[in-house]
């Protein structure tokens, strides 16, 4: 069950690069995507919180940290993966993505006092290689990788991966106080606000989205790849250890890139492919390392 629950948050995150590409082909501006997905993912929290209401019990301190600096790491989040979408492709904006864990084993030796060792680095290589690879090999058939678009896809796919980065980090020294869900609450709740307050500043105000097929495409980015795909894998931590759920959980590169040539012929060449491979495999078996070590 636990493996299960893993594979589907894994799942359920992959569609995220899809769900967004067809609310382009809808009309759905680039910024205003990733503000409707949390916006309506911090409505239900609201409602489920109007059930529990010890959702909402923090202090000054956890308020600052998860709300303020979670939330403005949620936000950079959502408006960068939104720009690695649409100009690195689905397959080689998750492929950036997942960079993530190597920019945590990073900043862990400073900030947490995990050491970097010739492993983790080594596996960072390969992980940085592969996604290299992924983005060269990526994208829709006729387009090349190499023009100004393609360059914002892959600076907004770094950035959404130190996002994310930072947000592990965080949860680490948060979580363990006041467990996932409320955490989870309080990030996207505080990436909402800060997006609402935001985005109209710069010009780009989020507008709603203006079909009811578009609507769809937002509910179930929100449904499925904040709030299922997460509570799928914090239950799937529940039940195993957490690096093995985070191993299960990289069959998400794998899902974006089949459902990407699938559905919106974005092909990936044979080195493409290959670095997919590197990617998933170099971020398994860094977690896989890490849970032999623990045991």
């Amino acid at each position: 069950m636990g493996y299960l629950c893993a594979l589907g948050a894994g799942t359920l995150w992959g569609t995220t690069g899809p769900l967004s590409t067809a609310l382009y082909a809808q009309g759905a501006e680039i910024t205003g995507i990733g503000f409707w997905r949390i916006a309506v993912a911090t409505l239900a929290f609201l409602a489920y919180g109007a059930l529990r209401r010890d959702l909402f019990a923090v202090d000054r301190r956890t308020l600052l940290l998860a709300g303020l600096l979670g939330g403005a790491l949620v936000a950079l989040f959502e408006v960068a993966y939104q720009f690695a979408i649409a100009g690195a492709g689905v397959a080689g904006a998750a492929a950036l993505l997942y960079t993530a864990p190597v920019m945590v084993a990073l900043l862990a030796d400073p900030l947490l006092g995990e050491r970097l060792t010739a492993t983790r680095l080594a596996l960072a290589i390969l992980v940085g290689a592969g996604a290299a690879l992924t983005v060269r090999g990526s994208g829709p058939a006729g387009t090349s990788m190499d023009g100004p678009g393609a360059i914002v896809g892959v600076v907004g796919g770094l950035m959404a991966a130190a996002a994310y980065a930072g947000t592990t980090v965080l949860a680490r020294s948060v979580v363990p106080r006041i467990g996932s869900v409320r955490f989870l609450f309080l990030e996207i709740a505080g990436g909402t606000v800060l997006l609402g307050v935001l985005l109209p500043l710069t010009g780009r105000s989020p507008l709603p989205p203006a079909t009811g097929v578009a609507w769809v495409y937002v509910l179930a980015l929100a449904g499925a790849t904040v709030l299922a795909a997460n509570f799928l894998f914090f239950g799937g931590v529940k039940r195993i250890e957490a690096a093995p759920t985070a191993v299960a959980a990289t069959i998400e590169p794998v899902v974006a890139a089949l459902l990407a040539l699938a559905l919106f012929a974005q092909h990936l060449s044979v080195g493409g492919w290959l670095g997919l491979a590197m990617v998933v495999g170099g971020v398994a078996l860094g977690y896989a390392r890490d849970a032999a070590r623990a045991a």
